[in-house]
Parts: C-alpha cells; sequence; structure tokens
C-alpha cells in the first residue's frame, strides 16, 4: 500500500510538470506575434508548479527504483536546491507583488 502512494507522488509530480509544459504551450500561442507574456505572472504561476513536481519526483523516485545511496544522496541535494529556489521565486514574486500595490 505505501508503495503505492509513493508511486501516486511520482504520478502526482509528472502531472504538474506536464501541465506547466501545458501551460507554457497555451501562452506562447495565446499571445500576438511580436508581444511578450507577461514576465511576473509567468515566474510565480508557471515556474513554482514545475519546481515543485520535479521536487516531488526526485524525492520520491531513487527510493522506488532501489537506486544506489550515493544517487540518493546527490538526488537528495538536488531536491533541496530546487526548494531554495522555489523559495527565493516565491519571495521575490511576493515583494514585487506587494511593492506594485503599495505604489497606487
Amino acid at each position: 500500500m505505501l508503495r503505492l502512494m509513493d508511486w501516486s507522488v511520482v504520478a502526482m509530480g509528472c502531472a504538474l510538470v506536464l501541465v506547466v509544459i501545458g501551460i507554457r504551450w497555451w501562452e506562447r500561442f495565446r499571445t500576438p506575434k511580436g508581444e511578450s507574456p507577461d514576465q511576473d505572472t509567468r515566474r510565480f504561476w508557471v515556474w513554482l508548479p514545475l519546481l515543485m513536481g520535479l521536487a516531488m519526483i526526485a524525492a520520491r523516485l531513487p527510493g522506488l527504483v532501489h537506486a544506489p545511496h550515493p544517487v540518493v544522496e546527490l538526488v537528495d541535494a538536488l531536491t533541496f536546491v530546487i526548494a531554495v529556489t522555489g523559495l527565493v521565486i516565491a519571495v521575490r514574486s511576493a515583494r514585487h507583488a506587494f511593492r506594485a500595490r503599495g505604489t497606487g
């Protein structure tokens, strides 16, 4: 039962990554030629779920495929870097959003 739950976490991570890829594809075709999509919105609403999906996959997959211990440690370090990057992106986006609201 626990193994099935671990695989479901990996599947949800894969679904998040696929949804983000779909959003980026949709955004690219929805934007008229010559214009660029809103950078701030895209940074927060697209990159954060992508990083979360990658972290979900990286957290469970090495244990499920019985990877050697050095590989698990390397992937754990990568997951920590992904978490810190996501935190930095969220804080910068929140600062930008609050700064934009305050100057009205």
